[in-house]
């Protein structure tokens, strides 16, 4: 979602533009080819491309950046991400840490449906983009230990897979804007219904379709409105009727450019996601980031903190709502969360493999 999790503060799917700061090296471009990989279905593809950026150089301590539904390595180098992190002084300093950043599969510049082979895609899930990360990350680019991993929404989620798969193969770990239970209750049910919506429009035509599905902008703009953007902040900028319609007008006409497969795919990845089971495996030093007034991780239900109980390195720091925070969208700026980021970084034990 481009909410920074990819920055779905403009709306779910535009790619936020890189950072124009002078102050931590030029971003990388690069491509792996992960051969034969198999996913959960027992599908496998011959050849997975998957497509990841790098800020810095290989010599710094490794760490690896993932991005939210919808989102790209690019949508993280955004200025209030990469602007508040890589920059000489900041907590992940680039002329001391090597940044990696993949494009999930179905995302950015890595396979997706919309690259020929549409429905007859593999349905991958998020314990698939994990899986595709990891061989990137040690197959890929020969690192064998991370010193951080920290994700955003979608990122977040995977966040806490990594440290459930490969509890040894990092020192800390950031997961925001994300619960590890599974997805349920109005989180999945407005996904639903995004999707099914989605599906159910006669232009999409099972996958076949000749033009975009008119209802996309509506199902995207609903759930956007409904699950990112904070009730202060709402009540804020829309006080009146007129502000509000005009807020879900200009919504409306900001250009959709998602293909719907490669939406409906990485959308509906997350369905059986459940991190929830295997919690007392995480070994690393572990700082949640939530956001008081997250739509689709509520703090109220206690959930939470009823799973940060069970990890056993864990902590939780919860945003407060302001009209600055933007609910789901929050932790895309890092400006909230800087220097929790930076204690962790100087306290969380350096492990070896």
């Amino acid at each position: 979602m481009k909410t920074s999790c990819a920055a779905l503060a403009a709306i779910l799917l535009s790619i936020a533009m890189p950072a124009m700061a002078a102050d931590y090296p030029a971003p990388k471009q690069g491509d792996w080819i992960a051969r034969d990989f198999k996913v959960h279905t027992g599908e496998t593809m011959q050849e997975l491309k998957l497509h990841y950026t790098t800020v810095g150089e290989p010599s710094g301590q490794p760490v690896l950046v993932l991005h939210g539904t919808g989102g790209s390595g690019a949508s993280m180098l955004s200025p209030a991400f990469a602007g508040e992190l890589f920059g000489a002084g900041q907590p992940l300093d680039a002329s001391k840490y090597y940044i990696i950043i993949p494009d999930a599969i179905g995302h950015g510049k890595s396979s997706k449906p919309s690259d020929g082979m549409k429905t007859s895609f593999p349905k991958y899930n998020y314990d698939d983009m994990v899986e595709a990360q990891h061989r990137l990350v040690k197959e890929g680019l020969g690192v064998k230990h991370l010193r951080l991993v920290i994700g955003n929404s979608m990122g977040g989620m995977q966040t806490w897979l990594w440290g459930e798969k490969y509890p040894q193969e990092m020192d800390a770990l950031v997961p925001m804007a994300s619960q590890p239970t599974e997805m349920a209750s109005r989180n999945w049910m407005m996904r639903g219904i995004m999707l099914d919506t989605i599906r159910s429009d006669p232009d999409y035509n099972g996958g076949n379709y000749t033009s975009q599905p008119r209802t996309m902008k509506y199902a995207i703009t609903a759930y956007g409105i409904a699950s990112i953007g904070g009730t202060l902040a709402y009540q804020q900028q829309a006080p009146t009727a007129a502000k509000a319609d005009k807020i879900v007008d200009e919504r409306l006409a900001t250009p959709i450019t998602a293909d719907a497969n490669d939406f409906l795919y990485q959308w509906g990845s997350s369905q059986d996601y459940n991190a929830g089971d295997k919690l007392e495996q995480i070994e690393a030093t572990l700082l949640l980031i939530n956001s008081a007034d997250d739509e689709r991780n509520p703090p109220e239900t206690g959930i939470t903190d009823a799973a940060m109980k069970r990890v056993k390195n864990g902590k939780l720091y919860l945003i407060p709502a302001s009209t600055e925070t933007r609910g789901h969208g929050t932790t895309g700026n890092a400006k909230f969360y800087v220097e929790q980021v930076r204690q962790l970084l100087q306290t969380a034990p350096q492990r070896t493999m």
